[in-house]
């Protein structure tokens, strides 16, 4: 397992590779469809936006269940955003060939965590904030302070996907 730190570098990015196990340490924004029509209200450099809407908060927990959602409905707000500095994304399933491109061309990284764990995951999250959004209800927008969250290297920088047939083949 790879001890990933946020805010994200270019030193810590280009280190990682498809397939690679992560354990994510530091602050992640939680940010869905609704928060992505409207603007994300946070710094973008060298963050990480986990497609997540926590399910609420049971009595006496940091957090509700919070599992990934389906990453390519964000595909068309992507590419603006790692151009604004954006360096990870956090989800499920597979990503477009113009966001993978745009992993490549902006030196960033997509991971995934597992599905149906929300409960699970929920456990590696230490503190949740409210940044924006109420009205959004799930969707709304929170900064989570992690520790040892697991996830997968799925496209890194250099273009290579989980999903392609030789992508182990990157060098390291």
């Amino acid at each position: 397992m790879i001890h990933l730190e946020t805010p994200l570098t270019l030193t810590k990015i280009r280190k990682l590779r498809v397939g690679d196990e992560v354990l994510i340490n530091g602050i992640i924004y939680t940010a869905r469809d609704q928060a992505h029509i409207k603007k994300l209200p946070f710094p973008l450099k060298g963050q990480i936006i986990y497609y997540c809407g926590p399910a609420p908060t049971p009595p006496g927990k940091i957090i509700g269940s919070c599992g990934p959602t389906t990453s390519s409905r964000m595909d068309r707000f992507t590419p603006l955003l790692l151009k604004k500095g954006l360096k990870g994304m956090l989800g499920k399933g597979r990503r477009s060939e113009e966001v993978i491109r745009a992993i490549k061309k902006y030196k960033a990284i997509y991971l995934i965590t597992f599905g149906g764990c929300g409960a699970l995951l929920s456990t590696f999250v230490r503190r949740k904030e409210l940044v924006a959004y109420p009205e959004l209800g799930a969707e709304a927008v929170y900064r989570l302070d992690v520790e040892n969250f697991p996830a997968i290297v799925a496209v890194d920088c250099y273009g290579k996907d989980i999903w392609s047939k030789n992508a182990r083949k990157s060098t390291r």
